[in-house]
This record gives C-alpha cells, structure tokens and sequence, in this order.
C-alpha cells in the first residue's frame, strides 16, 4: 500500500477530518471524492491521504475550517454508532493515519524530515533510510463479572459521568493475559479467573487496538488506584450507571451480559 497527498481518481470510501470531528453531508449520503475536494477547497491549510489499495481517500482540515452549505461536524464517536462496519474501519484507518501524519513531520532516528514512501504506506527518512509505520498500541479492556453484576470504573482522564470498564495498555513482555491480570490488580486490586476473547476494535485515539475480553470474579475486596481512578464498584446488569455508549467495545461489552 502507498500513501497519495494528490487525488488522481474517485474513491469509493472518502472522509473528512479536523481532529476528532468527521465532516458528514447533512442528506445522510456518504461522502464522495467530489465532497472531499470542495470542503477542502475552504481550508487552504487542508491535506490529503489518499491510499489506492483502500481505496480510500482523507481530507485533513485545520482548526479553523468553515464547511460549505449541507454538511456538519460531528464526533467520530458518534459516527461510529451509526455507521455499518466497513464505513467505520475505513473511518478508524483514516483517523489513524491522520494522526500518526501529524506526529511523523520528523525521523525519530535521526531528525530529518520524512517523506512518504514511494509503493508502501510508511514515511522514509531519505537520510538514513528509517522506515516508519502507522503505529498500532496494543490494549486489554475487559468486563468482569460477579454473578448478576458487573464491575465498572470512573477514570480519572475520562469523562466523570461515564462508568466503563477497566482496560489498559499492554507493557513490553506482556502477553494480553498477564496485562489484563496486572491491570485489574493495579487498578481495583481484584483478581479473576476463567478470561475469555471476546472480540478486538481500533479505537484510533490516537492509535490503539482495544482486545476485549470476558472473566470472573475471584478473589479480593475493591481498592482504586487513585492515579487512575476515581470510583468503583460492582452494578446490577439490571441498573447500570452512564456507560459508555454505541459504537465502542466497552458498550458491547457491558451488554453482552444482558
């Protein structure tokens, strides 16, 4: 695969980004390459990423953009919850790339200025001759059960009004497994048994690939990490808190308990 920063040709998937808000057309129509070229046309500082074998093609717009008539920003987020699953793979990439374009202007190697690879998606530092690929951060999230409950968490970082469950990313030497156990000890001090994959979605904010996972309560009293957390505490599947919402694997997770 190779990265374009020219539109030669329609695409079949096309998606318009300034941050974490995607640019939709207001009919509910998805966006053409046609779409992509006219909203950036508003933004002189806009980019593109256009990749072939995807076919699938990126407008990166600035902070300050303004949209022509008959499209909206909305959260990627929110994107997710109401699109089919190959919209939002081809929505995750795109975010993905657009991030890891932004973080990759220099070789990490050497601190020269990258370029893009002439047949492969990757950056080349022409002085040393590094290859840079779209990163990719591994980590566990994780729904443990206790009966009829499940066991959820408010972090510190996150929004305060949401109650999610416990995840975190896997260290060097990790097997997901032992991240998934040291991540639950670390944070609520609990430990479990019986850890079933239950299924795996990018998350690309910035880069990671959350791996879900199911297990059951073993042993142990709830204590939080305080750096990490601000509440814990085991619900009824039958009256959950605000939780995170459609769209995410924390969501799909909750519920497959119902």
């Amino acid at each position: 695969m190779s990265i374009k920063t020219t539109i030669t040709h329609p695409f079949t998937y096309n998606v318009v980004l300034s941050g974490k808000m995607a640019v939709v057309r207001q009919d509910g129509k998805a966006l053409t390459t046609d779409d992509v070229e006219l909203i950036r046309k508003q933004d002189p500082m806009a980019e593109i990423i256009a990749e072939e074998d995807n076919d699938l093609c990126v407008g990166i717009l600035g902070k300050e953009y303004h949209l022509p008539e008959g499209y909206e920003a909305i959260e990627i987020r929110r994107f997710f919850a109401t699109h089919e699953e190959t919209e939002v793979r081809m929505m995750a990439r795109a975010k993905a790339l657009s991030s890891w374009r932004s973080s990759m202007r220099y070789c990490p190697k050497c601190g020269s200025t990258l370029h893009d690879h002439p047949t492969l998606s990757a950056s080349e530092c022409k002085e040393c001759g590094a290859l840079h690929f779209p990163k990719i951060e591994p980590c566990v999230i994780v729904a443990v059960r206790r009966g009829e409950e499940i066991l959820l968490a408010r972090h510190v970082e996150r929004n305060q009004d949401i109650y999610a469950c416990i995840a975190g990313f896997v260290e060097a030497g990790e097997t997901l497994e032992h991240a998934l156990r040291r991540e639950i000890r670390e944070e609520v001090g609990i430990e479990v048994k019986n850890i079933r994959y239950f299924g795996s979605q990018s998350w690309p904010f910035p880069y990671q690939l959350m791996v879900g996972f199911t297990a059951e309560y073993e042993s142990g009293e709830i204590k939080i990490q305080q750096e990490e957390l601000t509440d814990a505490r085991w619900f009824s599947i039958h009256d959950l808190p605000n939780h995170p919402r459609p769209g995410s694997i924390s969501h799909e997770l909750i519920h497959a308990m119902d």
